[in-house]
């Protein structure tokens, strides 16, 4: 949540042309009630885009299905894997593994309503419920009332007494029992979430499951993304610096609407994650975006920032 709204999601498209991005999660009661234009809003260059949706009440689930249709979303995906106390106050998130019936009959209503597919992010257990067998029944109940695509966090859910962060770290991750998912359901989607930052990584589990989701190592060192495009899409290489090029005509159109230069910048910190130089762009973008009339222009002096730091950014941002 308040990490891949709009702008992230236009900066990663520019980064990976053939991925499947994912909105921060929207509750139900967001859509709703709250101001359903800031979430629902989305650029066409964005292409594919799954609206993460919090919920249990199959109404208000379907409601903000068709919202989400409306829109122009590719999918929504029922989030089932957020361990915060807050959103298990309202049936939202890695709780409702324990009420597998619920969440099937909340796919069976948004299905009947609307065309876009169905899909359901989880876990692979929660507290002491963290068997095969649960994670084998909990999929079985969802998948007859229609959902044919389950993206699997490795690691099961404390609900009391881990932070969210902590249940992103603490929990042992457990690949295996994703694979033995799969194989039991063959006929399903199957997709990885969890500890995934190598290409060597995202090509062992490719095969013996249908996708990968990554989230941290895409959020903090996004040129990733890029590789990833070079290694499993056959896309051309490219450099930092022309990403930012490609980026700044979308900075230039949110500021004319009003949006202010740090809530865009924010999200593109990790750009030199590793490289030479890197504090200096983070230092410099986090200094100057947020100063009163900042424009685009500040992205290119954290670039010249960086130079005295790194030799090869003379040629052009180096592309490894």
């Amino acid at each position: 949540m308040e990490w891949t709204d709009r702008h992230c999601r236009y900066f990663h498209r520019i980064l990976s042309p053939n991925s499947l991005l994912y909105t921060e999660m929207v509750t139900t009661g967001a859509l709703l009630y709250g101001d359903r234009q800031r979430f629902l809003l989305r650029d066409d260059f964005e292409q594919s885009v799954a609206l993460q949706l919090g919920g249990s009440d199959p109404a208000a689930m379907t409601m903000s299905a068709k919202f989400a249709q409306d829109a122009g979303f590719h999918e929504v995906n029922i989030n089932v894997g957020c361990p915060s106390d807050r959103v298990q106050s309202g049936r939202i998130g890695a709780c409702l593994m324990a009420e597998a019936e619920l969440v099937a009959q909340c796919v069976a209503e948004m299905r009947a309503k609307v065309d876009i597919p169905i899909t359901v992010k989880t876990r692979i257990g929660i507290d002491d419920e963290d068997s095969l067998q649960f994670l084998l029944d909990f999929v079985g109940t969802v998948s007859e009332a229609g959902c044919d695509t389950f993206i699997i966090h490795a690691r099961k859910a404390i609900l009391q007494g881990l932070s969210p962060k902590e249940n992103r770290t603490i929990p042992p991750l457990n690949y295996p029992r994703v694979y033995q998912l799969k194989a039991t359901f063959p006929e399903l989607t199957v997709v990885l979430n969890g500890g995934v930052n190598s290409i060597d990584g995202i090509q062992q589990h490719l095969r013996l499951l249908d996708g990968v989701m990554i989230g941290r190592e895409a959020y903090h060192n996004p040129f990733f993304l890029t590789q990833v495009e070079q290694q499993l899409f056959a896309q051309a290489p490219t450099t930092r610096l022309a990403v930012l090029e490609r980026f700044i005509p979308y900075i230039e159109r949110q500021l004319s609407l009003g949006v202010r230069l740090q809530n865009i910048t924010r999200h593109i910190l990790g750009l030199f994650a590793g490289q030479a130089g890197g504090k200096h762009w983070r230092r410099y973008l986090s200094d100057h975006a947020r100063l009163k009339n900042a424009g685009p222009e500040v992205l290119l002096e954290a670039f010249d920032a960086m130079k005295p730091h790194n030799s090869d950014l003379d040629a052009g941002a180096s592309s490894n």
